[in-house]
């Protein structure tokens, strides 16, 4: 279960569909995204409600075929111009969701059902891009707008404390993480610190992740890095907006040079 950060991508098949944790900058997985870059990982899949350095960074270097997401962004830093750059040049597929959407697509597959009802959105042009379907409402209220379950192959997860089996503690907002960890085959935990099992059970209402859907735990320290993983770090800001001035050159010197 305790393996490497290099053993654990191993794991990752070309082709595979990725969650990652975390929202834009906020205790994002990193770390593993530069090492999916090192492995010249391909065909990948990669969903979020909001994503930016991860995807940003596996547009770059070609890792990714398709993104699922409500957005990619660096906010007030700016645009993602990898993300953007592949997808304008048809070398990535943005299937545009809403937050909301991915949010049920998970939610459908972590309650083992094919697909979920959601409300009304049947005046965005979503309904028609992504194929969503209506049925019929058993109850005789006419029809009901649905979205498929999406069971990802691993939810990648970084938090701050994990014991050497995987249970996971997360501190402050959990964004989708539970829920992609309740929809996912398996679940890959990248953490700030191993800690022994009995300081997780002093701190237990915060422990989110169970192990039992856990392939591997690593230990990274800022493995959020350049991104903030609360309390230990915040963003480096000089660092993003370095990262957005570079070329390929410089971002192949950034995913080498930048490790745990």
């Amino acid at each position: 279960m305790l393996t490497t950060l290099k053993q654990a991508v191993k794991m990752i098949d070309d082709g595979s569909l990725l969650c990652f944790s975390g929202n834009l900058l906020y205790r994002i997985p990193a770390a593993f995204a530069r090492e999916l870059v090192r492995q010249k990982k391909r065909d990948l899949t990669v969903m979020k409600t909001a994503g930016g350095y991860d995807i940003d960074l596996l547009c770059a270097f070609d890792c990714v075929k398709e993104v699922r997401a409500g957005f990619v962004s660096f906010e007030g830093f700016g645009l993602a111009k990898n993300f953007r750059r592949a997808v304008e040049e048809g070398r990535v597929k943005f299937a545009e969701h809403t937050c909301y959407t991915v949010i049920a697509s998970l939610r459908a597959a972590a309650y083992g059902i094919p697909f979920i009802p959601i409300a009304n959105i049947s005046k965005s042009y979503f309904v028609e891009e992504r194929g969503f379907k209506w049925v019929d409402d058993p109850y005789n209220n006419g029809k009901v707008l649905t979205v498929p379950a999406i069971k990802p192959d691993f939810a990648i997860i970084h938090a701050q404390k994990a014991d050497e089996d995987g249970n996971a503690l997360i501190y402050g907002p959990w964004f989708e993480d539970v829920l992609m960890c309740r929809a996912a085959k398996n679940i890959i935990i990248t953490a700030e610190m191993i800690v022994p099992k009995e300081e997780l059970k002093r701190e237990i209402d915060a422990v989110w992740i169970p192990s039992y859907k856990v392939r591997a735990v690593i230990e990274i320290p800022k493995g959020a890095y350049p991104g903030c993983c609360p309390p230990y770090y915040d963003v480096d800001f000089d660092a993003i907006k370095e990262y957005l001035s570079l070329d390929k050159n410089g971002l192949a010197k950034h995913v080498e040079e930048v490790r745990p």
